[in-house]
């Protein structure tokens, strides 16, 4: 998405070669226009796959999953890293997770309630790092056994094993930006994907 990739080069901060701060428009100050149009352009991608929902994990997926499944009219469902008082018991789906950017290994969970063996399911997350989210939530939808339809990244950074380790598992990733390296000193270089 050459919108997306534009806004990174502008506005994007590369901390070191493996952090890109991107907080000002993607998660943490957030450019509602630019998250609907992320939105619209995951739910072209997808939506002939006839998703019936969008997971994704707390806290900054959660913005796009929203404008994605509100382009294709569906429910979407956010993997809660902290149980609420509601959702105990056998009552839920868990799996563990790391976090790339933050080095923390959460308990994450859905309801089961909200992810039917019925259901076609579209992961949606904000960035593609080493790939224990995405994979983590392929695990929820597993445990359901729900229909994976496909796993759609607004960052991806390829230069990272996410992309390699969703594939090994024949999980279909899709990135609106594909970073093939990055430096303070270079900024961001995005992989060429005219060929």
């Amino acid at each position: 998405m050459e919108e997306l990739r534009e806004r990174i080069k502008k506005d994007g901060i590369v901390l070191n070669d493996r952090i890109l701060k991107v907080d000002s428009f993607l998660n943490h100050q957030c450019d509602p226009i630019l998250i609907m149009k992320i939105g619209e352009a995951i739910a072209k991608r997808f939506g002939d796959e006839k998703p019936t929902k969008v997971l994704t994990i707390e806290a900054s997926g959660i913005h796009v999953a929203f404008a994605t499944a509100l382009v294709l009219r569906i429910p979407f469902v956010f993997a809660k890293k902290k149980p609420a008082s509601t959702q105990q018991g056998s009552g839920v789906y868990t799996v563990e997770v790391e976090s790339f950017t933050r080095g923390v290994v959460s308990q994450v969970s859905v309801s089961k309630e909200y992810i039917l063996s019925t259901d076609r399911v579209l992961i949606v997350d904000d960035f593609l790092a080493t790939g224990n989210a995405a994979i983590g939530l392929a695990n929820i939808i597993e445990q359901a056994g729900a229909t994976l339809v496909g796993t759609a990244i607004v960052v991806e950074k390829s230069f990272q094993t996410g992309r390699k380790r969703l594939e090994d598992r024949n999980q279909m990733v899709w990135s609106l930006a594909r970073v093939s390296s990055m430096s303070p000193e270079k900024g961001v270089v995005f992989v060429d994907e005219t060929n």
